[in-house]
């Protein structure tokens, strides 16, 4: 299918052929009637995306800060990879859209195959021919109301939202400055609520505009024109609310507003204008300075947008969902006309020359419309249900035979730790070919298949498990999804390298192994890539064999989470020990030579840090400190190995040393100052075992000894006393 993409590095706009997307439960997939252009916030992403290096970093402040501390945590050359792995990757745009319902997902039941529906989103009303939607960012169109017309409701929603905010009522008088496509909207829906409205823009067209849609008076905002205009509706009072839709950087904006409102009013910024308020004047008057956040609550929550959990209207009347409905409901009853708005429609073949003439001015617009191939093709008629057969095999349990050609490898995943830390080190390696690449967003496997040269990209999973071609699968998805795609890449005779963790349960576990022994396929690697790091490898083969038992103490300075992870999403990712602790774990038990066989685990009141000892057979202990509320200029890793004597030190993987009693060896002078955490060797490992059919380069056993150590932290800590692990060696 087409879709419309940006390069953010580049600047380049292309209308790319990628996937289609699977329809998943919760939503529908849509294929496209018509989309709508944001003439603002589109264009604003255009502009950025041409701007130089330093112009970006200029207008993303937010995004510079993320890069100077991904540096301390992680060093240059893994940010540097990292950051520009973003910018040189294809983005998606547009979030407005009306289409007809190709194919419904397990769990809708409030549309069918045929309907037609709007739908919202920046990841899922894209650009594109085809699109997911989950339940809560789709409405069905009501009945009169045109595909082109509902087309306008994502854009519609962000309007009914920010007048929403400014808790208007009958008779009262507005201000709406910018008079776009968001503000052309905004004095509808004001005036539609028995509020009369004075507009403001330097466009004499758009003002024009607004006053055939029901405003007052229009004028430029330098004229004296807008101030008598108020003075005159107000009797000199000023208006109750100002609506703020204008962008730029300009600060008059606000000014106008402070001027022109009246005592205690309210000022709501829809747009994205400067807004250096000046105190004096917002001060004297006590306004109330509010956001509108996009379409309404709801959005940017998970839960709500992706898992389909509803608000109940009894606490929160107007969701983003409700808002959408409710402004398609006005259109439909004539209260809001978007008909005038539509300045041009494109074919969507014309989509690329559509933005080069919107940028360059040449094509002066309130509202540009994409329609599609579809918009004039007949309904969509229901096809016959297909069941799709679970392909196994069940291969001996001999060890596989050597390769002779190379070895062929499918990603299911390519976000960012795939496409920064995996990817690089496998891209041009001999005797490796990059075969399939499968993701739910048909944009992500484009891009992965663009820059890193894989042979297809799809997003059908089971046609690949299914691929005799297809040697290993390399799973780097959502945690929650591990577990069973490694079970379900096992079932179907591949070797499989999972991103840790390997598991979040101990029921995914015993299904993971389950699935080893129902198979007899053991070929299996969990990315726990710090026992791999050269670094350390030279400095544990200083240390030497150990007579005695040993302590380690491992610093983890995890660090804070940005709000909004989905590390943070423990109902359904698991917490974030559990997700990354199997690394510290089993960098112990390497370095112990031994598999843990107790677990303590306890936690300072008030904070999320976590104090964990591990128990070895031989009396050897592991004390691993995992905190979260230390510096982030401090490393990240720091570790020290007690025993016989010596002391074996580990700062974060660009400096190591050995004690002896009577000197300290440096380590890793023959090595680059880099810091290495062992990627590319343990991939160089994994991809010699599937090669040869030998072993693999961590025994089954220790992973989920591994993963069974890190899940007993859970138990531990709700216990309070020492777990031991049953089955341990």
């Amino acid at each position: 299918m087409k879709q419309v993409v940006q390069n953010y590095k580049s600047g380049e706009l292309a209308l790319l052929d990628v996937p289609a997307p699977g329809c998943k439960p919760g939503g529908v997939l849509v294929r496209s009637a018509f989309s709508l252009i944001s003439t603002g916030t589109e264009l604003m992403k255009v502009s950025e995306a041409g701007m130089s290096m330093l112009g970006k970093a200029r207008s993303r402040p937010d995004q510079v800060a993320k890069v100077v501390q991904s540096v301390a945590a992680n060093g240059v050359p893994a940010t540097y990879r990292k950051v520009m792995g973003k910018l040189d990757s294809y983005t998606p745009l547009g979030y407005s859209l009306c289409g007809v319902v190709e194919q419904v997902g397990a769990g809708i039941d409030d549309v069918k195959v045929g309907d037609l529906v709007a739908c919202a989103g920046n990841e899922h009303a894209l650009h594109a021919e085809l699109n997911w939607v989950p339940k809560n960012l789709y409405v069905p169109v009501p009945d009169g109301v045109a595909p082109r017309h509902a087309a306008f409701g994502t854009v519609g929603s962000i309007a009914l939202q920010g007048v929403r905010q400014g808790e208007s009522r009958l008779g009262e008088a507005a201000l709406v400055i910018g008079l776009g496509l968001i503000g052309q909207l905004v004095v509808q829906l004001l005036n539609a609520s028995g509020v009369r409205v004075v507009g403001v823009d330097p466009d004499p067209a758009r003002c024009e505009l607004a006053e055939r849609l029901g405003a007052a008076a229009c004028g430029d905002p330098g004229s004296a024109s807008v101030e008598s205009a108020v003075a005159e509706l107000t009797g000199g009072m000023g208006v109750d609310q100002v609506y703020l839709a204008a962008g730029g950087s300009s600060n008059q904006p606000v000014e106008l507003a402070a001027r022109l409102c009246r005592d205690r009013g309210r000022v709501i910024d829809i747009g994205k204008c400067r807004l250096d308020l000046p105190w004096n004047a917002y001060y004297e008057k006590e306004l109330d300075v509010r956001f509108s956040r996009s379409y309404g609550p709801g959005r940017y929550d998970p839960e709500y947008e992706l898992q389909g959990r509803d608000y109940p209207i009894g606490y929160v009347r107007w969701t983003e969902r409700r808002n959408l409905a409710c402004f398609l409901d006005l259109v439909a009853r004539g209260r809001v006309d978007v008909e005038p708005l539509v300045s041009h429609v494109a074919g969507f073949e014309d989509a690329v020359e559509t933005y080069r003439r919107l940028e360059e001015g040449e094509l002066k617009a309130v509202a540009v419309l994409f329609r599609y191939a579809s918009a004039h093709e007949a309904p969509v008629v229901e096809a016959p249900e297909v069941t799709v057969p679970d392909v196994r095999r069940r291969p001996g349990r001999s060890a596989p035979s050597r390769r002779s050609g190379p070895v062929r490898l499918a990603f299911v995943g390519a976000g960012n730790y795939a496409s920064s830390m995996l990817l690089p080190h496998l891209t041009g390696r001999d005797g490796v070919e990059l075969s399939t690449v499968v993701t739910t967003t048909a944009l992500s496997a484009a891009n992965a298949r663009r820059k890193f040269g894989f042979g297809r990209a799809t997003t059908d999973l089971d046609g690949v498990l299914g691929d005799p071609a297809v040697d290993a699968v390399f799973v780097v998805t959502r945690h929650s999804s591990h577990a069973e795609l490694t079970r379900r890449a096992l079932l179907a005779g591949k070797a499989v390298f999972v991103e840790k963790p390997l598991a979040l349960t101990e029921e995914e576990l015993a299904g993971v192994l389950a699935a080893v022994e129902e198979s007899g396929n053991d070929r299996i690697q969990v990315g726990f890539n710090r026992r791999f790091a050269p670094l350390l490898r030279e400095a544990r083969e200083r240390f030497g064999v150990r007579t005695g038992p040993a302590s380690l103490r491992y610093l983890v300075n995890a660090g804070r989470l940005d709000h909004g992870s989905w590390y943070l999403r423990q109902d359904t990712e698991g917490s974030r020990f559990a997700g990354e602790g199997g690394h510290f774990v089993d960098t112990a038990s390497w370095l112990l030579d031994a598999d843990p066989v107790s677990v303590y685990a306890a936690a300072p009141a008030g904070n999320e840090d976590l104090q964990i000892v591990l128990g070895y057979p031989d009396g050897s202990t592991a004390t691993i400190s995992y905190v979260t509320s230390g510096p982030s200029t401090f490393p990240k890793e720091t570790l020290d190995l007690v025993a016989d004597g010596k002391v074996l030190r580990l700062d974060d993987f660009t400096r190591a040393a050995v004690y002896d009693g009577r000197r300290r060896q440096w380590v890793g002078s023959r090595l680059p100052k880099t810091r290495d955490k062992g990627q590319n060797a343990e991939l160089a490992a994994f991809v010699k075992a599937v090669r040869t059919g030998g072993p693999m380069p961590v025994p089954l056993e220790s992973l989920a000894a591994t993963t069974t150590a890190t899940l007993a932290v859970r138990t531990a800590l709700a216990s309070g006393v020492p777990v031991t692990l049953a089955g341990a060696r």
